[in-house]
């Protein structure tokens, strides 16, 4: 079976208050869930999007004890380049620098990705991570969005 999974992240002012949201569709049918930071930026609301979505797929994947294909997709270049053009593999063997020695941001987040990475390649789970056009039209990218910006708002009110 193939499931879409739609990922977005967003922050009033960068840093500051932030949102994460996850669009998850099976079939017909569609979930969304969430979550907000009071302080962060918007490339770590976009990359927990995904390693929420990563967590999702194990539980389903142990739940229905099936092999699923699924399709992740992010308006984010940063998230979507960092894994599939190599860049995180290559970050990880240089010590989590970057080619100019500069620490790599969000190696917390990144560290947990691949641990989740890894649990999902020794189940045989087929993630294919795939970039859209934000603001484009896409209608469960906007979907993802209007949730992200909906959890800085809450954000913002519990600060």
């Amino acid at each position: 079976m193939r499931l879409r999974i739609f990922t977005d992240g967003a922050c009033s002012d960068n840093p500051g208050p932030g949102g994460w949201a996850v669009v998850f569709c099976k079939n017909d049918k569609c979930k969304t869930f969430s979550g907000y930071d009071c302080s962060t930026t918007n490339n770590r609301m976009e990359l927990i999007s995904v390693i929420e979505s990563f967590k999702e797929i194990l539980k389903l994947e142990r739940k229905e004890g099936q092999n699923n294909v699924y399709e992740l997709f992010s308006d984010s270049a940063y998230v979507v380049n960092s894994i599939n053009n190599g860049w995180l593999q290559a970050w990880e063997f240089n010590g989590w620098k970057t080619t100019r020695g500069d620490e790599i941001k969000n190696q917390d987040l990144w560290q947990e990705f691949l641990k989740l990475q890894k649990k999902i390649k020794a189940k045989n789970i087929n993630i294919t991570i795939i970039k859209v056009k934000g603001h484009a039209g896409n209608s469960f990218n906007e979907l993802a969005d209007a949730i992200a910006k909906a959890e800085v708002a809450k954000a913002k009110e519990s600060i």
